[in-house]
């Protein structure tokens, strides 16, 4: 393969990618940019569990959609569930939240 047909498939891939990425968009976001806000949102959220010793991260499933935070999954007590919600609550970008923790008996 010559130099000039190796950079129009690499250049082939790479506008390949960047339609693919685009599909994210159509999950209701209004723009490509509002996707990476949220997916940093989320990403911010679950490092805050993570941090957290008293919020089980692994059991808790993080989901933003325009800033609005939905958390779901199952918290050991109240106090843990309601850690969650304060941690979202007070990340940067979070406009509500929305917890749907059940917690287990």
């Amino acid at each position: 393969m010559n130099k000039y047909a190796r950079a129009l498939a690499i250049a082939a891939l790479a506008g390949a990618t960047l339609a693919g990425t685009g599909c994210a968009v159509v999950r209701g976001q209004e723009t490509a940019g509002a996707y990476v806000d949220d997916t940093s949102i989320t990403t911010a959220v679950k490092a805050k569990f993570v941090e957290d010793k008293t919020v089980d991260a692994a059991a808790i499933k993080v989901e933003t959609l325009k800033g609005t935070v939905q958390l779901s999954g199952f918290a050991k007590s109240n106090a843990e569930k309601a850690q969650a919600e304060y941690l979202a609550r007070n990340t940067k970008g979070v406009r509500s939240v929305k917890n749907d923790i059940a917690v287990r008996p």
